[in-house]
């Protein structure tokens, strides 16, 4: 044992760790042959705390103060020690400061897509990303379950098996939502509690909690989110035949004024043919009267679009029903004018009485009965 080291460690009296990495939890106290000496000054600051292992024991916790390591303030390791004397020589202990801060900017998401039956779109797959923090609570727990002996942990070594209980628990929570996709960017924060509150039983067995668990985006495959931006687009578009017989115009306009354009030259003579079938139509085509040509045959107009129904009951979403469902639930006593309902495209929630496609369920009554019948 080198003379110099064993001198050190007898007049080192003072015990504290300042740390600068923002990201070590765990942190043990180097002494030479763990000698602490016997009076020796304990400072344990702000958002931390000092756990005393002797002989691979806990022994003593001690919380943010300032701290003289005798018999009377260290009660467990007088009846380890057995100080009944008043002996006065070091003592061979291990201190581990904890960083009971938080530790933040944590990051998690799903590897691979979570599968859910959307009731608009059926099913779909969904990956989810966000944030999370996480605190140590019992810093004893938290060193005899996790860090055991190692001399400094830092949150890199726990927060991969965090993240794996935040990604189950999250896959739980959007897959047993029911909530529609397009409507989940408005329900992330009551997500999250539930996500938070599904992990905390696990995380209180480690000795740590997490006070915040933040999902900051949800996100579709990128085929479904390009044919949602084309449906969006048709959408803003509106009438479709119009747009586009408005864009074959403007096309037409700037080829015609673009000088010694061959595009302009062949637009022409397509505009002349044009108007030649157009003259064509009021006089003889093919040697018959324009009564008597062959009329092509009208092309069928789509069929009306259908629309589902949601209702609010309860401050809950059921559906989606369809009108000849809903029909059923007004005969049922399941909805009455005061129901709240609501159908794609629909501005916000209305009363069933208020929406002109489903007044007429509540007027359809039979008449009154004849008279002596």
């Amino acid at each position: 044992m080198p003379i110099m080291d064993f001198i050190k460690g007898q007049f080192i009296d003072v015990i504290e760790w300042t740390d600068d990495t923002r990201d070590t939890l765990v942190y043990r106290f180097e002494r030479h042959g763990h000698e602490i000496k016997y009076g020796a000054k304990l400072t344990v600051r702000e958002g931390q705390a000092a756990v005393f292992i002797h002989e691979g024991q806990l022994a003593d916790v001690f919380m943010p103060g300032l701290y003289m390591l005798e018999t009377n303030n260290m009660p467990i390791m007088t009846t380890l020690q057995h100080w009944d004397h008043g002996f006065k020589s070091p003592f061979k202990s291990e201190i581990y400061f904890v960083s009971t801060t938080r530790m933040t900017d944590l990051k998690w998401g799903t590897k691979n897509p979570i599968t859910l039956r959307d009731p608009e779109f059926g099913p779909v797959r969904l990956r989810a990303f966000g944030t999370y923090t996480i605190k140590v609570s019992d810093p004893g727990l938290f060193l005899t379950e996790i860090v055991g002996t190692d001399g400094e942990f830092t949150r890199d070594e726990i927060q991969f098996q965090i993240r794996n209980m935040i990604v189950q628990a999250a896959s739980r929570a959007l897959a047993g939502s029911r909530i529609p996709v397009l409507d989940m960017a408005a329900n992330t924060d009551d997500l999250g509690k539930i996500v938070a509150e599904q992990i905390s039983g696990t995380t209180a067995e480690y000795g740590l909690v997490v006070p915040e668990l933040y999902i900051e985006n949800i996100s579709l495959p990128p085929a479904v989110e390009e044919a949602l931006d084309k449906r969006t687009s048709m959408g803003v578009l509106g009438d479709l035949s119009k747009y586009q017989q408005y864009a074959t115009a403007e096309a037409m306009q700037d080829a015609a004024t673009t000088p010694n354009s061959g595009m302009g030259a062949g637009l022409g003579m397509g505009m002349g043919m044009g108007m030649a079938n157009s003259m064509a139509q009021t006089g003889p085509w093919g040697g018959q009267p324009y009564g008597q040509r062959p009329k092509a045959a009208a092309a069928p107009p789509p069929p009306p679009v259908e629309h589902v129904w949601h209702v609010a009951e309860g401050g809950q979403t059921k559906g989606p029903f369809s009108k000849a469902r809903l029909g059923r639930m007004v005969t049922d006593g399941e909805v009455t004018r005061e129901t709240y309902v609501w159908t794609q495209g629909q501005d916000g929630w209305m009363k069933a009485e208020d929406v002109a496609e489903l007044a007429q369920l509540f007027t359809v009554m039979p008449p009154p009965p004849p008279p002596g019948i």
